[in-house]
């Protein structure tokens, strides 16, 4: 939790609050198909908007803030480019809401995301 001293009290901020301004920042970003909830078995786990704080590893300090992002990725995105727009989203957004400065966002990719949708003769095709 993030403690600032103000004239009559202190604030804190909750990790997951932290956590939770990342997600929703990290699922704006075209490109991020869904948060992971790590890799079990070797199996990512799919998360929707619902608990956007899954995918999420934040280490909150006293005024700073690290955090890990565990993605996937749609098909046909370009991962650099995903990764630093996720990067800058989520660093402007914990310091704006916040108030704490963010030393580092890590981007994990744990996945591809294939969209598909019924061919012709009802058979699976990757769009």
């Amino acid at each position: 939790m993030e403690n600032t001293e103000y004239r009559i009290g202190k604030v804190k901020i909750a990790d997951e609050v932290v956590a939770t301004i990342a997600g929703l920042a990290a699922t704006e970003i075209s490109g991020v198909a869904a948060m992971s909830g790590g890799v079990v078995g070797g199996i990512a786990e799919k998360l929707g908007r619902k608990n956007l704080s899954k995918g999420v590893k934040v280490e909150v300090g006293e005024k700073e803030a690290a955090v890990d992002l565990f993605i996937i990725v749609d098909f046909g995105a370009r991962i650099p480019d995903v990764a630093v727009k996720i990067q800058e989203n989520v660093e402007k957004a914990i310091e704006t809401y916040t108030g704490l400065k963010v030393i580092e966002v890590n981007i994990h990719v744990q996945g591809v995301s294939f969209k598909v949708d019924e061919g012709t003769e009802g058979e699976p095709r990757v769009k």
